[in-house]
C-alpha cells in the first residue's frame, strides 16, 4: 500500500512538473519585474478597485480604469481570458478584440491592467465553454446579463 501511494505521488508530482506554459502573445514592455501584455499601460487613467466597478456597474460602464486585481484562474487553452478576485469580488476579464493573450501560468499574481467595464449577456453554452477553459465552475461564469473587463494592457510580475 506504502508503496502504491509513493507512486501515485511521484506521478502526479511528474505531470505536474511536465506541465508546459502556453505563451501566444510576446509582451509588449518588459524589464526585470514586469512584462506587459497587449499596449503599454497607460498610467495616467483613474485607479479604481474591484469592489467599486462591481458594486456601482453603470456607473464604471465604459470608463477607462486602471486596476490592480489577483488572477484567480487562468484559460489554460491559450491564456484568452483570467479571473480576477479582489475582497470577495470576482469579474472575467478578456482582451480587446482578442488581440493578445497572456502566459497560462499567471494565475495567482496581482496584476495591473487598464481597460473598462461593459455589460454582456452570456449564453449557457459560453459559460459552459469558459469554465472548462479554466477547469472550475466559477460563480462568475453563468448565464445571463454580467459585467466583465476589457484589458487593453496588462502588467505582470516575473514572480
Amino acid at each position: 500500500m506504502k508503496a502504491i501511494l509513493m507512486f501515485a505521488l511521484t506521478f502526479a508530482m511528474l505531470n505536474f512538473v511536465q506541465a508546459e506554459t502556453i505563451r501566444l502573445s510576446e509582451p509588449v514592455v518588459q524589464d526585470e519585474n514586469s512584462e506587459t501584455f497587449g499596449a503599454a499601460i497607460d498610467n495616467s487613467l483613474t485607479k479604481t478597485d474591484l469592489a467599486s466597478l462591481l458594486t456601482a456597474p453603470n456607473e464604471q460602464l465604459g470608463k477607462a480604469i486602471l486596476l490592480e486585481t489577483k488572477i484567480s484562474k487562468v484559460c489554460q487553452k491559450k491564456g484568452c481570458f483570467f479571473i480576477a478576485q479582489q475582497d470577495g469580488h470576482t469579474a472575467r476579464v478578456s482582451f480587446r478584440d482578442y488581440g493578445f493573450f497572456i502566459p497560462t501560468d499567471s494565475g495567482g499574481k496581482t496584476v495591473l491592467l487598464a481597460g473598462e467595464l461593459v455589460e454582456k449577456q452570456m449564453t449557457q453554452e459560453q459559460a459552459e465553454h469558459f469554465a472548462s477553459d479554466i477547469k472550475s465552475d466559477s460563480e462568475v461564469l453563468k448565464a445571463g446579463k454580467v459585467y466583465e473587463i476589457v484589458a487593453d494592457s496588462i502588467r505582470i510580475p516575473r514572480t
